[in-house]
């Protein structure tokens, strides 16, 4: 590659300006030296753009092209050049090279072999696994996303952060149950393994991973009579199973897996509450991460709750006995 390098025509001015701003908007406004080379873009051509302010030495090996700042997708590709030889993205910046939304992170993560020369680089955390994990899909090198979601959860800041970064692939379609799961089973060292054993079976099983003992465990914690488990109501399309209710006050309690923020299951969710509260019931919802996460602030409002509708419901059995009386 060097000789053909080398063989190139040197391409100058206006076309060699053209080249590199063509060849960096492939990869955010940069470009690795190496790839200029190919192009006919020789080391004494960088420095003369460089000296007249045009481009930017951003690395040893990255050009940024007409400006020094450099916007995320830039960053990514300069953490990778700069890190050492066989960088790839990992945790949440793999995941956010991969589509997801809805998070930002302060450092980008990259994986390298445990062999690889390494360079220390200002807001990038370096990796050297025993394994390395494969390069998946195109552009970029990055690691898969199953991988890269359990990384990201591992080295999240808080048990918090961990669980949205389990629940954000799933919920954003990047990735499905069993490929997560499958790649779950393959961890056998964790410092968070109860909780992501947990928050991962919650978000791919659904809220029955819970099971009711447990919920009825946080009641009881809780100071609350056990509750009724899949109560059935007749609802307008036929019968509905609700999760946990208090007949005696009229309180139900659904407990949601990261399933019910797929695809159109929000609006099901709506549907079926609606119809518990038109026909007198009260209804609160619970994500199923958030009682793994904060347990007494959820149980918290379900106690108020409860202890508010027994409290009216003793007012109308009171008044009811006045005035037969």
């Amino acid at each position: 590659m060097r000789g053909a390098a080398c063989d190139r025509p040197v391409v100058r001015g206006t076309e060699r300006r053209a080249t590199a701003r063509a060849l960096a908007g492939e990869h955010g406004g940069v470009v690795h030296r190496t790839t200029l080379a190919e192009h006919g873009i020789d080391r004494f051509g960088v420095r003369n753009e460089v000296a007249a302010g045009r481009w930017f030495r951003v690395g040893r090996h990255t050009v940024a092209v007409g400006s020094p700042e450099i916007g995320v997708v830039a960053q990514w590709w300069r953490a990778v050049w700069e890190s050492g030889s066989g960088a790839r993205l990992d945790g949440a910046s793999a995941l956010l090279a991969a589509g997801m939304t809805s998070f930002e992170t302060s450092v980008i993560d990259v994986t390298l072999p445990k062999t690889s020369r390494t360079y220390p680089l200002q807001g990038v955390r370096r990796h050297l696994p025993r394994v390395t994990p494969a390069v998946t899909g195109s552009g970029i090198p990055r690691v898969g996303t199953e991988i890269a979601t359990i990384h990201a959860a591992q080295w999240a800041a808080t048990d918090r952060q961990a669980a949205l970064l389990i629940c954000l692939p799933m919920q954003q379609r990047l990735t499905s149950a069993p490929r997560l799961q499958l790649a779950w089973r393959s961890v056998h060292r964790s410092a968070r393994r109860t909780l992501l054993d947990a928050v991962i079976t919650d978000v791919t099983d659904g809220a029955q991973s819970l099971g009711e003992l447990d919920f009825t465990r946080l009641a009881r914690k809780s100071g609350l009579p056990p509750p009724s488990h899949q109560a059935v109501r007749e609802g307008p399309h036929g019968r509905v199973y609700l999760d946990v209710s208090w007949d005696d006050v009229g309180l139900v309690v659904e407990v949601d897996g990261g399933h019910h923020l797929l695809a159109l299951n929000p609006i099901d969710d709506a549907l079926r509450q609606n119809d518990r509260v038109t026909a007198g019931e009260r209804m609160l919802r619970i994500p199923v991460i958030g009682l793994r996460l904060v347990p007494d602030r959820f149980m918290l409002q379900v106690r108020h709750t409860y202890d508010a509708l027994r409290i009216e419901a003793g007012r109308r059995h009171a008044a009811r006995s006045r005035s037969s009386g």
